[in-house]
């Protein structure tokens, strides 16, 4: 009975173990529901982050004309475009995101619903003013 219990625990632990955020991660259009780009997020250090691999809606040599600062001009394709999240508990959070579209930055919050499901959540000030996509892991 106890080998059984052991056994339990460690599986279990090693099903939580396995569940984390990097990889790479397939975007939907809010409106249409297609496929808009895939996202690889990487872990450096304690900090995740996350870059555009590709775009399936634009071309690749499409720029961000609407970024600002160092991302003003870049490539779609490559652009960094999570910086600085850290886990806290379940969350990853403390990070930013940008919308390649409108060039605009806000602050940003990661939560894995299901081992194959991220909400991504950017928002203005508080978390109650944003906006919420679902990511899919890409299979």
């Amino acid at each position: 009975m106890k080998n059984l219990f052991v056994l339990l625990v460690m599986t279990v632990s090693f099903m939580s173990y396995g569940q984390t955020i990097t990889g790479q991660w397939e975007t939907y259009d809010d409106e249409t529901n297609e496929k808009k780009a895939l996202i690889e997020i990487y872990k450096t250090n304690d900090t995740y982050f996350a870059k555009i691999v590709n775009s399936y809606k634009s071309d690749a040599d499409k720029v961000c004309d609407n970024c600002k600062g160092s991302k003003k001009g870049q490539k779609i394709r490559g652009l960094v475009i999570i910086e600085d999240i850290k886990k806290d508990g379940d969350e990853y959070n403390d990070g930013t995101i940008l919308d390649p579209e409108n060039g605009k930055e806000y602050k940003c919050y990661l939560e894995l619903e299901e081992p194959n499901k991220l909400k991504v959540r950017g928002y203005l000030g508080f978390s109650l003013l944003g906006r919420t996509q679902y990511w899919i892991r890409k299979q």
